[in-house]
């Protein structure tokens, strides 16, 4: 018995040295609040502060409980990529994890799609840096498109550095953002709870059953929101690629994933639903931030200017959180051979500068949408945004099912921080995920169009593949040997 234990300890070993190959060279400097805030200003940017002020003319009230919804399945979705963390941390997250329990062309269509859907995350919010400058009137002669390449200039040049002094400003970032929130919070809370008239309308649950209850304009419309609802949470994964240059991992981890669960609930619910009881839904408006529409309404000096230089913070820090992230999912999938080989290269302060400069041009394209359609950018680019970060929350989910399995094989060992509710939660997850795609084809045109892509997206991967299937087969016959020793002693 004893001697079986050891050779699959040993087989175990084998296998962890071989995944964890792809992560060497980065230096382990995150903290806990790095961790933690990381991961809110990911998801704490453009689809709170910009997306929801269109979202309340769509759905109304209803808004809130779409927030509810897919805050739960965030939630599983987070303690799922955690299982996979604390089995293994890599600075891969769920593209190494694909690799591991799927192969690599699992973790090619992982890692492109991951890919898409930051690089399009990503002109989206550059996007939204050119729209809240324009809220000042003294920049209303200067192009859009200016705004756009000045914002990819200043935060390209913020992850060029080394990822202790990138944490620590991206901590800073987020820290405004959610500072902000939290004084808008205490702010409505106190003009709610005073009874004090805004824009002639008193604040309370009448502004919800007057206008229409909490379902205006009927069912449908707010559960075609869900796409849009998806992209607003969308970066929470982050604490997955975070995990790879984290001190201390294991224990860390599992306290970021549960502290931001309740407080993006708090910040994003919490906010939307005073949105709607301190002014008609029907107040806000797609080409302002919601709370600068409402802040607007007290007439207090200077505070919609400073509201507005949050949410370019917000804006910023997103693209910041983008451009980590692909740049070092992308040198994962290069060491594996999904990616160009130059994807790899690290410079001096252990940053992945090839990756990052690869996102960058594709941002570039961004700043070419906003010269030639600045009024449609941000349709365009968020379906393809949600298809991404619809396919990455997939793969977190099955690669978790297959992990289990290999705990419950003895392939891998147990992990003490669990999904509640496996494995119901975790189908019921992958059901909504589904169900996703299928209410973005109710979204006509942008929607329905982008659900009618999915095999065009299909054929470039497939294309795609045959194009670095040679290079994959070289690097995976250099590993193979201590890949058929794993095996072998699993099988014996």
């Amino acid at each position: 018995m004893i001697h079986e234990k050891k050779k699959l300890t040993e087989a175990r070993e084998a296998k962890r040295r071989w995944l964890n190959s792809h992560d060497t060279g980065y230096h382990k400097s995150m903290g806990s609040r790095h961790v933690q805030m990381i991961a809110i200003g990911g998801a704490i940017g453009t689809g709170l502060f910009l997306g929801t002020g269109g979202r309340l003319q769509v759905a109304g009230p209803a808004l809130v409980l779409i927030y509810i919804i897919c805050g739960i399945f965030s939630f599983f979705i987070l303690r799922a990529l955690g299982e996979l963390i604390l089995n293994r941390p890599s600075s891969g997250s769920f593209v190494s994890y694909s690799r591991e329990f799927f192969g690599e062309k699992a973790s090619y269509i992982a890692g492109w799609m991951y890919f898409t859907n930051w690089a399009m995350t990503g002109i989206v919010d550059i996007t939204a840096v050119a729209l809240y400058m324009k809220y000042w009137k003294i920049f209303d002669g200067i192009p859009q498109w200016i705004f756009a390449l000045t914002a990819l200039a200043i935060v390209g040049v913020m992850n060029m550095v080394g990822v202790k002094w990138f944490a620590e400003m991206e901590f800073w970032c987020a820290l405004i953002k959610v500072l902000a929130i939290v004084i808008f919070l205490i702010i409505g809370l106190v003009v709610l709870i005073s009874g004090k008239m805004i824009d002639g309308h008193v604040t309370g649950i009448h502004l919800i059953l007057d206008k229409g209850g909490f379902f205006p304009h009927g069912l449908l419309p707010a559960l075609v929101l869900i796409q849009g609802v998806v992209f607003a949470f969308a970066s929470i994964e982050l604490v997955g690629t975070a995990a790879g240059e984290c001190k201390d991992p294991k224990t860390i981890l599992p306290k970021a994933i549960n502290s931001i669960i309740w407080r993006i609930g708090i910040f994003y619910i919490g906010s939307i639903l005073l949105l709607v009881l301190l002014l008609p839904w029907n107040a806000y408006h797609e080409s302002q931030s919601p709370f600068v529409t409402f802040l607007s309404k007290l007439g207090i000096p200077y505070t919609c200017s400073i509201m507005n230089i949050v949410v370019l913070s917000a804006a910023l820090s997103s693209i910041n959180s983008g451009l980590y992230s692909t740049g070092r999912i992308l040198r994962s999938m290069s060491m594996g051979g999904s990616a160009p080989k130059f994807m790899s290269k690290m410079n001096d302060q252990k940053v992945p500068y090839a990756g990052i400069i690869s996102t960058i041009c594709i941002y570039i394209i961004g700043v070419l949408l906003n010269y030639s359609l600045p009024s449609k950018v941000f349709e365009i680019v968020l379906n393809y945004a949600s298809l991404g970060i619809i396919s990455s929350w997939t793969f977190i989910m099955i690669c978790q099912l297959r992990l289990r399995k290999a705990i419950k094989e003895g392939k891998a060992e147990d992990v003490s921080f669990k999904l509640p509710g496996y494995p119901f939660t975790s189908w019921l997850t992958l059901l909504f995920l589904f169900g996703v795609l299928v209410l973005m084809a109710f979204d006509y045109p942008n929607g329905t169009y982008t659900i009618a892509s999915i095999p065009l997206i299909a054929l470039i991967l497939v294309l795609g593949w045959f194009g670095v299937r040679k290079r994959v087969q070289e690097i995976s016959k250099e590993q193979s040997k201590e890949i058929n020793i794993y095996e072998a002693k699993l099988d014996q």
